[in-house]
């Protein structure tokens, strides 16, 4: 088998399932685990390097408005490399190429690849969509042991915060300029981690908002987690950002409680790693010892989250 993935989120979960050595393509994006980054890339982004996020979001704003996508395909050398299995996106438009785009156009192929399309909205989505590429890739015990593990750590978070009192609130930001609020998975992440989503609710796609609205809410902690920026490109966009006049009334910023992660690798993706975001909140909301402690994010990730 000879697989095409067109999203990072699968094309950690081919390789975590062990499935990587049949991936024959990937896309500009798919940087996870770092042998992926060898692999030959199909996919492009028409954005040009280097844009604000404000100057980001107008281009797609533009671009949804006249349906046409911020992504192409070598389509030449994907026909060189004859997959047998792609694997698509129905999510989000903007995160990566979406099916609609693509469906019709595999038909093209010479070699007639069976095409899986993934649209994750839960915790619960993305461990089936792990045991499907298992199935369908020749792995399905590898990714039911996969699986198995990850309800077992979001068991434990979920145990370990089920008997809070008082919910903080949090307001997870998957865009900071205009502010958009985390969505699909990431309230039900906050929520199992014992805080209390603002502005949002689990499965909703993410959605504009504004900042007299996050006034209003009034958030005890905020998480900073653009989509598809890591940890230093998450804050240096911050420190470049213009802050509104209700910025400094939110009790998160009076109490010092404004944090940065890295959004591509553990809030963005549907894929396994979202178990070390739903961790990296764990500790943001429930600190152990000082909250400015220098380990108190020892155990995480190296660069996956910063107080600010």
């Amino acid at each position: 088998m000879r697989i095409a993935s067109f999203l990072p989120s699968a094309t950690e979960a081919l390789f975590a399932i062990g499935a990587g050595d049949q991936v024959c393509a990937v896309t500009f994006e798919c940087d996870y685990p770092p042998e992926a980054r060898s692999k030959p890339q199909v996919v492009f982004s028409h954005l040009p390097p280097g844009l604000a996020p404000a100057e980001i979001d107008a281009i797609v704003s533009a671009e949804g408005v006249q349906g046409s996508s911020l992504y192409f395909v070598e389509y030449d050398r994907l026909e060189s490399l004859a997959p047998t299995l792609v694997v698509l996106q129905d999510l989000c438009r903007v995160c990566a190429i979406d099916s609609p785009t693509l469906a019709r156009d595999m038909s093209r192929l010479s070699s007639a690849p069976q095409v899986i399309s993934l649209a994750a909205h839960s915790i619960p989505d993305i461990l089936r969509e792990i045991e499907l590429l298992g199935e369908a890739t020749g792995h399905a015990q590898q990714a039911h042991a996969l699986t198995q593990g990850l309800r077992q750590r979001v068991d434990r978070v979920r145990e370990a915060r089920s008997a809070i009192q008082r919910r903080k609130r949090v307001l997870c930001l998957e865009w900071l300029d205009p502010p958009f609020l985390g969505g699909h998975w990431v309230p039900e992440m906050a929520l199992i981690a014992g805080g209390d989503p603002v502005l949002s609710s689990p499965t909703i796609k993410s959605v504009r908002t504004t900042w007299q609205q996050i006034a209003a809410t009034q958030p005890e902690i905020i998480v900073l987690m653009p989509c598809g920026f890591n940890l230093a490109q998450t804050i240096d966009q911050f420190r470049a950002l213009t802050l509104p006049p209700e910025w400094e009334t939110l009790p998160a910023v009076r109490e010092g409680e404004v944090y940065a992660v890295n959004g591509s690798a553990y809030f963005s993706r549907h894929g396994p790693r979202f178990i070390d975001g739903l961790e990296i909140l764990d500790a943001i909301l429930n600190p152990s010892g000082e909250p400015d402690s220098r380990d108190r994010f020892a155990h995480l990730p190296a660069e996956s989250v910063q107080r600010l």
